[in-house]
């Protein structure tokens, strides 16, 4: 029965996990889909690009607590429940897993940044803290999102041997810091290419969907307006 309760609360963590703010957050403020501007990846940091510091805040704020909030719980009612360390620590990973593929939104999802920072402080605060610090250090110098990211997935693990004597978690950890590494592998590049965004930095034009379509406006009224003058001459030419 214990086996049992487990796998249920890793199904509820993953749903839960599902649940992506940043499409949400912008829907109900009326912004684009952040999956079709900027990074096209549905996170606090793009959804900033949209220039709503609001909706980045409150993505960057729920994304942490369906991390937390699961594992945290699970966490207080281990021993009611008869969960061991492993269950906990991988409700955590189930929370994380279905950020990066929730099944509510065709399993496109984002990168799992403030979603894995949720499940760490639920792990240990001082895990947590230490490893939101290293991001903010990190992010305030270089003033790269995805820098800061994978700076603090490589010193996660580290973190959590040095200060959390619980092995579950720890390999949990190194879980999550590869995953998250895996999906910022387009980052790396545009890093090494030194094409990577910077933080705060607005959607391109290019990146805008109602681009196009402004463009090809513009063009029908250059024609529609040049029409008449291309008649006239026309016209007149026939006269002489």
């Amino acid at each position: 029965m214990d086996l049992v309760y487990s796998y249920v609360a890793f199904f509820i963590a993953y749903l839960i996990g599902s649940i992506s703010f940043a499409v949400v957050i912008s829907k109900l403020m009326g912004l684009g889909d952040p999956r079709t501007y900027g990074s096209k990846n549905p996170g606090a940091t793009n959804v900033l690009r949209s220039g709503n510091k609001v909706a980045a805040v409150l993505t960057l704020l729920l994304d942490a607590l369906k991390g937390y909030l699961p594992t945290a719980l699970v966490q207080h009612y281990a021993f009611e429940l008869g969960f061991e360390d492993t269950t906990i620590a991988f409700v955590g990973v189930a929370a994380f897993i279905g950020h990066l593929f929730p099944v509510f939104f065709k399993f496109q999802g984002g990168k799992g940044v403030a979603t894995a920072a949720g499940v760490l402080l639920a792990y240990d605060p001082l895990l947590g803290g230490l490893t939101l610090l290293c991001w903010v250090v990190v992010a305030a110098i270089f003033r790269y999102s995805s820098l800061a990211s994978l700076i603090a997935a490589a010193f996660a693990p580290f973190f959590t041997l040095l200060f959390v004597d619980r092995p579950s978690v720890a390999l949990a950890v190194t879980v999550m810091s590869l995953l998250l590494v895996w999906r910022h592998w387009r980052n790396i590049v545009k890093l090494m290419q030194g094409k990577e965004s910077r933080l705060g930095e607005k959607a391109s034009p290019e990146s805008d969907p109602s681009q196009p379509r402004r463009r090809r406006r513009r063009v029908r009224r250059l024609q529609d307006g040049n029409a008449p003058g291309i008649d006239s001459r026309s016209s007149r030419s026939k006269g002489n």
